[in-house]
């Protein structure tokens, strides 16, 4: 009796962490989603790159990080030196697939680099995860990441300028490829890296790695701007709310979420920043956008109501 009763509160406070590890990351996806009409407008406003942008982007959420974890920092560089081969590995992979989804963004257009990337992304780490756990996953997991990807699909297609050059197609589609590797494996070591690691050591090691392993193709592409009241605050949004914040959301969530749910949930991104695109941008909101949207909240849906191994 006394075994029950001990079990009881045990696997009700395992429910609560995993459902605010799902709260954590949807609410990631949702800032995330901000960061394309963000950028948009610094690229109207300065010229910068996308690269140079995401540079900025990093170092600003790495300084404000560091200057918060300014007593930790020993804590910190300890962490470092005990772990240091998946602590670089997720900082330098948040820096690359960055890189690599600006890179696929330039050569084939935002569809192909959205589509490819992120859909890559939770398809690859549910295929890691059933190698893992050597069994294929459920039919509500599999229908869960169908719809899903096929929402993101539908999304990004819909908004994708018809006018926009594609230079390098294959290049492009081979920079995305790379670009959803790196955010799956990525996604995949810091799961591992956050149940050892308090998420916001984790999150200020990886955007300061990041930040360093972007600042070469930055300073190519050149990181000059006009301090204007409107860009720095743009900037700070970026740096601030869709990095520091997001990211240590995001490595907290990660403690409870498996990658391969993670990745479905942040596919919250491309249909925030659709409906901001037409809230603030006024572009029209064309019926395959709402029927993806569908799909995505649909799949967000099946994720939060699915039972969770453990927890019941």
């Amino acid at each position: 009796m006394s075994t029950t009763r001990t079990a009881l509160p045990a696997a009700s406070a395992a429910r609560h962490a995993a459902r605010g590890g799902l709260i954590q990351i949807t609410v990631t996806g949702v800032l995330w989603g901000t960061t394309g009409v963000a950028v948009q407008l610094l690229r109207e406003g300065t010229g910068l790159s996308p690269v140079s942008i995401g540079f900025h982007r990093l170092a600003i959420a790495a300084l404000v990080l560091l200057a918060c974890t300014a007593g930790r920092l020993r804590t910190m560089v300890a962490t470092l030196r005990a772990t240091p081969v998946p602590l670089l590995l997720t900082g330098v992979g948040l820096g690359l697939y960055q890189a690599l989804y600006f890179a696929a963004v330039a050569w084939a257009g935002v569809s192909v680099a959205t589509i490819v990337s992120l859909g890559l992304a939770p398809v690859l780490a549910a295929a890691w995860e059933s190698v893992q756990a050597r069994r294929l996953p459920g039919r509500l997991r599999l229908g869960t990441l169908v719809a899903a990807v096929a929402g993101l699909v539908l999304i990004t297609s819909a908004t994708e300028n018809p006018g926009a050059a594609a230079p390098a197609p294959l290049l492009g589609l081979l920079a995305a490829a790379g670009s959803g590797l790196g955010y799956a494996v990525t996604t995949l070591i810091s799961r591992q890296v956050s149940q050892r690691t308090a998420p916001m050591t984790l999150t200020t090691i990886s955007t300061v790695v990041g930040a360093l392993t972007l600042a070469p193709f930055a300073l190519v592409a050149g990181v000059g701007l006009p301090l204007r009241p409107d860009t720095v605050a743009l900037l700070l949004h970026l740096g601030v709310v869709t990095t520091a914040v997001a990211y240590a959301l995001f490595y907290a969530g990660l403690r409870t979420t498996p990658g391969s749910i993670a990745a479905v949930l942040t596919l919250l991104e491309p249909l925030t920043a659709a409906a901001l695109a037409v809230a603030l941008l006024h572009e029209p909101l064309p019926l395959p956008v709402l029927v993806g949207g569908v799909l995505l909240l649909t799949a967000v849906a099946a994720t939060y109501l699915a039972p969770r191994p453990g927890t019941g």
